[in-house]
């Protein structure tokens, strides 16, 4: 039977580091949705350009992630939360906790676009709407679901403690998963990936049309990844015999047995 204190962390309230990574979560999702959001603003005729959104946001999470990694392991997104709470990876005070973060820093983010936004292209801010023609709010959230899907299995995959090789390639990875999701589906639902990230566009301008859709789609879509990268993608601990393949190994090993043939011919 679970410890409910462990899983709850309560504990974690007394400790500093909370503090920080409470910090670091709101500080983060304010840069993403200031950047991300100037991004999808635009002050002249020319209409928002795809790749410039997609990269934009892939870039500030890259950005971010490479930031804060280290001090709360960079969630930014309530969906990621949501993934590593259902796999008790984060207690849930903690997670509740970094939840409101995001949420905040969100809000604050958006809210400085408008600030610095001439008044008369301020009144869309980034607003994550189903776009495509005839698209239904259950096609939305199948979008959507998929989306928080996929970024929380680069997220899971990157960060198992099983595959060191993957350190320092996690946030050009996770940054690059969120630039394919908005590449692929900004015409469907606008892309959001992240609940909080459409929270602060919904806040400033006061259109909460199928809101639901991007807190239940990425969210539901992280938990089911959470889950399935867990128990069935999760790498095995490395025991003695056993040897894991990387590039860098292998080539490592084939080098030194070709010097030692090379040392052995007469």
């Amino acid at each position: 039977m679970p410890d409910v204190n462990k899983v709850l962390g309560h504990q974690e309230l007394k400790q500093q580091n909370l503090y920080r990574s409470l910090a670091a979560e709101c500080l983060g999702t304010l840069l993403l949705n200031f950047f991300g959001v100037m991004s999808c603003v635009k002050t002249n005729s020319l209409k928002n350009d795809l790749v410039e959104v997609s990269l934009t946001f892939g870039f500030v999470v890259f950005a971010v992630v490479q930031v804060f990694g280290h001090v709360s392991g960079a969630h930014v997104n309530p969906a990621v939360t949501a993934g590593m709470l259902v796999t008790g990876r984060t207690p849930v005070i903690r997670g509740f906790l970094y939840v409101v973060a995001q949420c905040v820093g969100a809000i604050i983010g958006t809210g400085l676009v408008k600030a610095v936004t001439p008044e008369a292209f301020a009144d869309v801010l980034g607003n994550t709407k189903l776009t495509a023609k005839g698209l239904t709010a259950a096609q939305g959230f199948g979008v959507e679901f998929l989306l928080g899907f996929v970024l929380v299995l680069v997220v899971f995959a990157v960060c198992d403690p099983n595959r060191p090789e993957c350190k320092y390639a996690a946030p050009l990875a996770i940054g690059l998963t969120v630039a394919l999701g908005h590449l692929a589906t900004i015409d469907y639902t606008g892309s959001s990936m992240n609940p909080a990230r459409s929270l602060g566009s919904a806040v400033l301008t006061g259109d909460y049309e199928h809101h639901w859709v991007y807190w239940m789609g990425p969210c539901a879509g992280a938990m089911a990844a959470g889950l399935l990268y867990t128990f069935v993608f999760a790498a095995p601990v490395p025991s003695q015999t056993q040897t894991t393949y990387t590039v860098v190994s292998t080539s490592d090993k084939e080098v030194k047995l070709h010097m030692k043939r090379l040392e052995d011919e007469p």
